[in-house]
Formats: C-alpha cells, structure tokens, sequence
C-alpha cells in the first residue's frame, strides 16, 4: 500500500514547490520520546518501581506544564518533590542531564523517511521548529534528518518562532518557493496551521490523536497518519 502511495506523490507534487513540516509530534514522536526519557530517570534515579505507571503520568503532566520552556529544571523538580527519588538530581545539573538525553531518546519511522524522500522527487523540504539550537540539533542529528532536508529553521536561532508569519516567509525565501506553492505540516493548530495559512500558506493540520479542533483556524486538510498527506494533494483521493 505504501509504495503506492509513493509512486502517486511523484504525479501529485507538481502543482507545488515545497513541503514544510513542523518536527515534534509531527516527523518525531515526542511523546514516545518523553516514555523513554522517564525509564532512563527511573533507572537512575528511583529504586522503587512499583508505581512506574502512575509515576509516567505525573511525569508527563508536569512536562506538558513546562513545555516551550527551556528551562526544563522546572519539569523534574516538579516531579521530584511529588515522587522523591533515592538519588535526586541537583538543580544545577538537571539542565545539562535533559540535554544530553533528551534527544537521543527520539527515533524516526522508516515510513516518514520514505514519504519525505518520495515528496523531494517533486518538491523542495524543510523544517520550522520551535525550540533550543542545541536540543532541536541534536534531535536532528541523531535521527538522521538533517540529510533529508533543503532548510531546517530552528526559532532561537533565527529569533523568531511560530506562529509568526515571519519564520514561515524566511524558510520560504530560503526555498526560494511563494507561499502559495507550498504545503504547511504540523501538528499544533494555532502555530504551525494559523501561522502557516497567515502567508497564504495551506496548512495541513496532523492530528493523529484525533483531537477536537476548538479554534476558529480552519486547516486546508486534516490527517492522521503523515501517509495519508500524500491524499490530500491536488490529484489525490481526498483533496478538499
């Protein structure tokens, strides 16, 4: 079924320049990331196992409590003083322990890696991402993205981030694509889809946990798997 779908896009990308993606919880699963990332604080810093999934909740929470800032101290402090550990971190340490880990705990499904090939046969790539220079790099590197992108725009530095129309006309003018050749993916509807279509941009909502959308943003189309955004384009099964 894959290979396909593939095969169409080479047909579909035509009428388009470029193809934009947003990267966590879009090309990389943060959320499985966050899940590996525990085990390693679990492993070091816990004897007690017992409650590891109540504890991955609460871990989870007070990461979502925290997230975009990149003081990340916040997040395990917080879950240190609701679950004490045998062998806590010390604060000043805690910083440089996200980062080094942090990252390498993403992967990337070979089928991602498959589609981006299959859409650059047609069609320029790349990345606008909120973030670090140092995490976002790193989670690049370690999954090999940076071999499979024309521009990767990092928002510290660049200065800028999403959804202000000014990150997505700068990657573009690195493109050299007009914003109305290009496709906008990402997974947040306000920064990368209501970000994206402010410069006339079509933004291609990922929504693979099927959220509601509670917004006034009214994405070009909306996916659940990134296979299916090969359907979404002109040609495609389910254009809208």
């Amino acid at each position: 079924m894959l290979i396909k779908i593939l095969r169409k896009a080479v047909k579909l990308l035509k009428e388009y320049q470029a193809v934009l993606f947003d990267l966590d919880d879009t090309l990389l699963s943060r959320d499985l990331a966050i899940d590996q990332l525990f085990f390693i604080i679990l492993e070091k810093c816990y004897e007690d196992t017992n409650h590891s999934e109540e504890m991955l909740r609460s871990f989870k929470e007070c990461d979502k409590r925290s997230y975009g800032d990149n003081d990340k101290s916040k997040v395990l402090n917080s879950f240190f003083d609701e679950y004490p550990p045998k062998n806590r971190l010390p604060c000043h340490s805690i910083q440089d322990f996200w980062n080094h880990h942090f990252p390498q705990c993403f992967s990337i499904d070979p089928k991602t890696i498959q589609i981006i090939n299959a859409i650059k046969q047609q069609a320029k790539v790349a990345i606008i991402t909120n973030g670090s220079v140092q995490r976002q790099n790193a989670k690049i590197m370690n999954t090999h993205l940076n071999s499979c992108f024309d521009t990767i725009i990092i928002s510290e530095e660049v200065g800028l981030s999403k959804p202000d129309k000014r990150i997505f006309e700068l990657a573009l003018n690195e493109l050299n694509v007009r914003s109305e050749e290009a496709l906008f993916v990402g997974d947040d509807i306000e920064k990368d889809i209501g970000g994206s279509q402010t410069i006339h941009m079509k933004g291609i909502w990922f929504n693979p946990h099927k959220r509601e959308n509670d917004t006034t943003i009214k994405p070009y189309a909306e996916i659940w798997s990134l296979d299916r955004l090969l359907d979404f384009l002109p040609g495609g099964l389910a254009e809208k």
